[in-house]
């Protein structure tokens, strides 16, 4: 009996260390607003729900733990102005979302990851539905246009990812407005992304799993790759190589290039050489090109060389110009006095030209002089 006691008492404070470990976020500064604390230990779908049915539209919003990263969060309320300041006073009422910059890496190619602080997630309810979904870093000034904002404590992150990933996907249909359920989607994955908790990056990979809307899909990878380190390049490693649409391979060449993990290039390099699409393979030359340019040169020299499609050996030639112009102007100059295919050829000569690199002119004087 006395080990029972014991037993429940270790389970008690357990469970009372956890709910402070989401209890102890402070409010934010919230500015030109009605605030009013609520409670979400019974269940955030259950508190939500029942703001969002009140008679005028407010905002529901809560702290989670984010997920260690390079990475700042601008209020993105002024596109292509004053880029260079993140954060400082974000407008809610306003019509944009949350830029994300990535900042600083390692030598190695892998991200820093340096605790980040608390997500500040801001859902506006009205009328039963969820209107929008918008993420701040916790050092953002939040203005929220004279609305209530019901601050939420006590919420979990595992809960929380839970009903952002069902707006993202649409699977909370009785809370989402069709017209608005493209930019609620966008706004709910990347505030799944942002969240320390290891179901975020099982709700992503969920995203990306053939069935999905094209668009989740593709969102979704790229927040793996830009997001969550290594796991994410894992399951884009994994997409690369299995999944059947060439179309979001095409497009995962991209994220495998915005990833920082150390491995992408290699997964680069065997998709170059491998895909069964031209369109793919052509793709991840060209984004070699940018990523790598050391172990980039002798994978694309491979492809002008190999590939079996002329136009994927055109695009690597392209690729071969976008290299530094001590790589890729002598190998350009290889290609074009060598290569058997003219086309091939023929584009090397054209960007060859297009460098105005000294040694690139003292090639076209050598073939003129010796006409």
């Amino acid at each position: 009996m006395k080990d029972k006691r014991i037993t429940s008492v270790i389970a008690m404070v357990g469970a009372l260390l956890a709910l402070s470990a989401y209890t102890g976020a402070a409010q934010p500064n919230i500015l030109n607003a009605t605030v009013e604390q609520k409670s979400a230990v019974g269940g955030l779908s259950v508190v939500a729900r029942e703001l969002a049915a009140r008679s005028s539209p407010a905002w529901v919003a809560y702290a989670v733990p984010m997920i260690a990263g390079d990475r700042q969060l601008r209020c993105g309320n002024s596109w292509g102005d004053g880029m260079e300041d993140f954060c400082g006073e974000c407008h809610l009422e306003s019509d944009y979302g949350t830029n994300v910059n990535h900042s600083g890496s390692k030598g190695n190619g892998e991200a820093e990851l340096e605790p980040s602080g608390n997500l500040l997630v801001f859902l506006r309810v009205d009328n039963r539905l969820v209107e929008r979904v918008r993420a701040f870093s916790e050092d953002c000034r939040i203005d929220a246009g004279g609305r209530t904002v019901y601050w939420l404590n006590g919420v979990r992150p595992s809960d929380s990812v839970t009903l952002l990933a069902s707006l993202a996907t649409g699977s909370a249909s009785e809370l989402l407005n069709v017209a608005d359920q493209q930019r609620i989607s966008n706004g709910a994955a990347l505030a799944v992304a942002l969240h320390a908790d290891p179901s975020a990056g099982r709700a992503l990979e969920s995203f990306v799993a053939p069935g999905q809307p094209d668009r989740l899909r593709e969102r979704a990878a790229f927040w793996l790759a830009s997001i969550r380190g290594h796991a994410g390049y894992e399951v884009l490693r994994r997409l690369a190589r299995t999944d059947s649409d060439d179309s979001f391979r095409k497009k995962i060449m991209f994220d495998l290039y915005v990833s920082k993990d150390a491995e992408a290039v290699s997964t680069l390099i065997e998709s170059a050489r491998n895909d069964s699409s031209p369109d793919v393979r052509s793709q991840a030359l060209f984004w070699l090109a940018q990523r790598a340019a050391q172990r980039a040169a002798p994978a694309i020299a491979e492809a002008v060389q190999r590939d079996p499609d002329t136009e994927v050996k055109k695009r690597a030639v392209f690729a071969l110009s976008q290299l530094p112009t001590d790589q890729g102007v002598p190998l350009l100059i290889q290609v074009a006095s060598k290569n058997a295919n003219p086309a091939v050829r023929k584009a090397a000569m054209f960007w060859l030209g297009q460098s105005k690199d000294p040694r690139a002119i003292a090639f076209f004087e050598q073939i003129l002089a010796a006409k």
